[in-house]
């Protein structure tokens, strides 16, 4: 019986060999596909997508293929609570860089149905400005059950899109609070947005969320409370900078002083940091249904993109990314194939009756389904020496 997935789900399709260049084979029948989607072909970039979102059999080949081609976008992260109106500033972000000549991508990754494992839309009204547009490609996305409401395969998602070309992707996430860090995974630059008026949202920054925030958003700005609201992020903001480490200095860590050439130079040897070439958050105000304070905010995305390529740190950030990742679909993998293991010795409850029976104990047979695993570790031959 196949084991849970990266996903949560199953995992019939782990597609287990690979090239010994660290690739997944591509199979005859998707190379026309690919061929599509790095041509331009949205229809074919849709068709990827779905493929990646069910876990069909062949997508990890797909996906493999197309990290050659992918590194150019900016990818931003737009999160915060249920009500605090990230569809509509999504909206008008989506048109205002297409005002300007780039092409967007938008996921939307929504609340799971507890029942189809499928995304929840609702009474949410989606990319009304950008009906018709093919330079914009909105694509909503189940959050199927992950922390955060970012699966594995929003990140593929978010790969296939930057393959495809597109200059801006934009990552619109559920409002689950601390959770939320998830996204700081696959974003280069993440805005926490907050609503006016609602003290609850500000405190649930408190909780975590605080830290991972590039900019930080009043959205809403002409309703009762803004003031406060833009008043409390800004003394938070201003606490968070003068905390030490790297909780202090936002989730991308702290800037490296410059270089006479602009570049990225080697810490101070003295140890003394350079305030001044630290990224510190924004605290903006927005009225995302006129579109007030987006251009703004725009302006700021950019100056942070500007600022991780020449701090150095969109390397070191993206570095990090990839370690998850890797570490994410080793984890799932190497739990299918336990999962097996424990299908074939009669699942995991003929299991526990034996360690009731007192016939076995849950340390001996965790190592009776992991020992073979290790041994043919041990035994394999390393590829790096080959």
């Amino acid at each position: 019986m196949p084991g849970p997935d990266a996903n949560g789900g199953t995992g019939p399709d782990r597609e287990r060999s690979a090239s010994p260049e660290g690739r997944v084979e591509l199979r005859d029948r998707d190379v026309e596909l690919l061929e599509g989607l790095l041509a331009g072909d949205h229809r074919a970039l849709a068709r990827v997508i779905t493929r990646i979102e069910e876990r069909d059999p062949g997508y990890r080949g797909l996906v493999s293929a197309l990290y050659d081609h992918a590194g150019g976008a900016d990818v931003i992260g737009v999160t915060g609570a249920p009500g605090a109106g990230k569809s509509t500033l999504v909206d008008k972000l989506a048109a205002a860089y297409r005002d300007r000549g780039d092409t967007v991508g938008v996921v939307a990754v929504d609340p799971s149905s507890p029942y189809s494992g499928g995304a929840v839309l609702g009474d949410r009204i989606r990319m009304a400005s950008n009906v018709g547009d093919m330079d914009v490609f909105f694509r909503s996305m189940s959050a199927r059950g992950q922390l955060g409401g970012l699966s594995m395969a929003t990140a593929d998602a978010v790969t296939a899109l930057d393959a495809f070309g597109k200059d801006v992707i934009v990552i619109e996430t559920v409002g689950a609070g601390q959770n939320e860090v998830d996204v700081v995974r696959t974003a280069d630059t993440v805005a926490v947005l907050v609503q006016p008026g609602s003290g609850d949202d500000v405190q649930t920054l408190k909780a975590g969320i605080l830290e991972i925030g590039d900019v930080f958003v009043v959205n809403k700005a002409d309703m009762d409370g803004a003031e406060r609201a833009l008043a409390e992020l800004e003394e938070m903001v201003h606490r968070r900078d003068g905390s030490a480490g790297p909780r202090g200095t936002g989730h991308h860590g702290p800037r490296k002083p410059t270089d006479a050439s602009g570049g990225a130079g080697a810490p101070d040897p003295n140890g003394a940091d350079d305030d001044a070439s630290e990224w510190t958050p924004e605290v903006l105000e927005t009225v995302a249904d006129t579109g007030e304070g987006v251009e703004e905010l725009i302006a700021v995305f950019d100056a942070h993109a500007a600022y991780l390529r020449e701090s150095g740190e969109l390397t070191r950030a993206r570095r990090r990314r990839y370690a998850e990742e890797i570490r994410t679909l080793v984890r799932a993998d190497v739990g299918a194939l336990a999962s097996e293991a424990i299908e074939r010795r009669g699942g995991i409850e003929a299991l526990a009756d034996r360690v009731r029976r007192k016939e076995a104990d849950p340390y001996g047979l965790a190592a009776e389904i992991v020992d073979p695993l290790a041994t043919c570790l041990e035994d394999r031959d390393d590829p790096a020496d080959e």
